[in-house]
């Protein structure tokens, strides 16, 4: 495998680590984890250690730590582990934990009755109006009733928990019913404490992702898209992306001669990462990606917007990883393709050449098998 270029010395670390890990997290989740470190480190050319303990030992530290969590880290986290810049990190920090989250991505009402957390930047809701779908992000399920009612005047509506990853949890209301029977169903504990997003539903749905990610001495920007795939529930979650990648960040990404939707959906992408720099000072990233959505409202318009962020580890990274390797790998390099892939039960479908993550049987979700690899180099 390769390893990056000794350009900057002083920038490399002594030691990867799987850390911050996420209590709780499926096996499959945490196979990831682990694998994607593992793989970051040979790039690095350094060891990993999946299992570090942040205890003092004897002796002290083992010199410089480059840590990949499995969550973006608050600041007050990312602080007690000296990560002061994106060059100590795979994944980002923010200032309040409720920036990680799909929160962000709506204003809150007009006159809600719960008003937002303490640090919530308002003048965020302003700066992204056109850049993301019509929504709001509520904090009771009062608000949650008025928020649906709004957005109902113009056609359904989907409901967003803001933890949840992979697509579940989101429920379709086309009236007041559905509307106040999956307020019922949400917890207003967790509301209260982190959020739930109200948004206009599109049909004939393509999510594109873009993003951008940097290790020390080496960066991509990558566009491509989402698949869908079906759960051993029968559920519609993420099942993999397929990505085109450029070396450099993205400036050198929106340089490049794309199709129109791909390059409005850089450009949503883009405006959405500046809009959260300003809004919330302290924020920075190694690892940047947006979802973005393209499909057709009630009145058969086509509409597109950014739906969340994800500044941590992802179902793309270990594509990204492998990206990356091939830019180490070739300096001459300028445009790589690499997919990731998720598929559950007997469904085997994995990319060319892949990298497999996790095949096995997970007790929170059933079998399930993810894979990761280049499928061409250059241009082609």
């Amino acid at each position: 495998m390769p390893t990056l270029p000794a350009s900057n010395p002083d920038s490399r670390p002594d030691l990867v680590v799987a850390y911050p890990r996420r209590l709780g997290a499926c096996a499959h989740d945490t196979a990831s984890h682990r694998a994607l470190a593992a793989r970051l480190a040979s790039l690095l050319g350094c060891p990993c250690d999946p299992d570090y303990d942040p205890a003092p030992r004897p002796g002290g530290r083992r010199g410089k730590i480059y840590y990949v969590p499995a969550m973006t880290l608050g600041s007050p986290a990312a602080a007690r582990l000296d990560i002061r810049t994106e060059a100590d990190l795979f994944g980002g920090v923010v200032p309040y934990d409720f920036v990680a989250s799909k929160a962000i991505t709506h204003p809150v009402p007009d006159a809600a009755l719960a008003p937002p957390p303490a640090g919530w930047s308002a003048r965020l809701g302003l700066r992204l109006q056109d850049a993301v779908l019509a929504g709001y992000t509520v904090f009771s399920a009062e608000d949650a009733l008025h928020a649906g009612t709004l957005l109902l005047r113009d056609g359904p509506v989907r409901l967003k928990p803001v933890q949840a990853t992979a697509g579940r949890g989101q429920v379709k209301m086309c009236d007041q019913a559905a509307l106040r029977e999956a307020v019922r169903g949400q917890d207003v504990n967790e509301i209260a404490q982190c959020g739930l997003v109200l948004e206009e539903h599109l049909e004939d749905v393509v999510t594109y992702s873009v993003g951008t990610v940097q290790l020390p001495g080496i960066e991509a920007s990558y566009v491509g898209t989402q698949q869908l795939t079906r759960d051993n529930d029968d559920n519609a979650v993420y099942g993999g992306s397929d990505m085109l990648f450029v070396r450099g960040g993205f400036d050198a990404l929106a340089a490049r001669h794309w199709p129109a939707a791909l390059q409005q959906a850089i450009a949503l992408a883009r405006r959405y990462d500046a809009a959260v720099q300003e809004c919330y000072p302290g924020f920075f990233a190694s690892r940047r990606n947006y979802d973005v959505a393209e499909g057709l409202g009630p009145a058969g318009d086509r509409r597109r917007g950014v739906l969340e962020q994800s500044w941590r580890a992802g179902g793309a990274s270990m594509a990204e990883a492998c990206a990356l390797e091939a830019f180490s790998r070739d300096p001459s390099l300028q445009k790589v393709r690499a997919r990731a892939a998720e598929r559950y039960g007997d469904d085997d479908a994995r990319p060319s050449e892949a990298t497999i993550v996790y095949d096995d049987d997970d007790p929170h979700v059933g079998h399930i098998s993810k894979s990761a690899g280049v499928v061409r180099h250059g241009d082609a």
